[in-house]
């Protein structure tokens, strides 16, 4: 899959490992590189629910139409389908095995 970030900030944050591990210690940013190594290696969104540790899930509630992938404890790397129109399956649910595009929207614990 390809990957936008939705901030040049996060970007810089997320391709730097000083960075990352400044912010989120060195397990942090070794989950954070590895799901953005996942993300990157996906021929398409379907893959990344192949990967059971990844947990990636749609959300609800205020957060319908994003996604995210399980990090370390609570944290979550939130995403949302970088595809305009976003594609969708004749039930109107999101059509995982055409989403190639992953717009990252931050690394956050969404639970607190």
């Amino acid at each position: 899959m390809d990957i936008a970030f939705q901030t040049e900030q996060l970007a810089k944050l997320c391709n730097e490992s000083k960075a990352l591990r400044r912010k989120y210690g060195a397990e942090g940013e070794k989950l954070v590189r590895r799901r953005l190594d996942d993300l990157r290696a996906a021929p398409s969104l379907a893959a990344m629910a192949k990967l059971p540790a990844a947990r990636c899930e749609e959300l609800k509630g205020n957060r319908a139409g994003e996604l995210s992938v399980r990090l370390h404890g609570g944290y979550r790397l939130i995403f949302r389908p970088g595809h305009d129109p976003v594609p969708r399956k004749p039930d109107g649910g999101l059509d995982w095995t055409a989403v190639t595009v992953a717009t990252i929207l931050g690394i956050e614990d969404y639970h607190d």
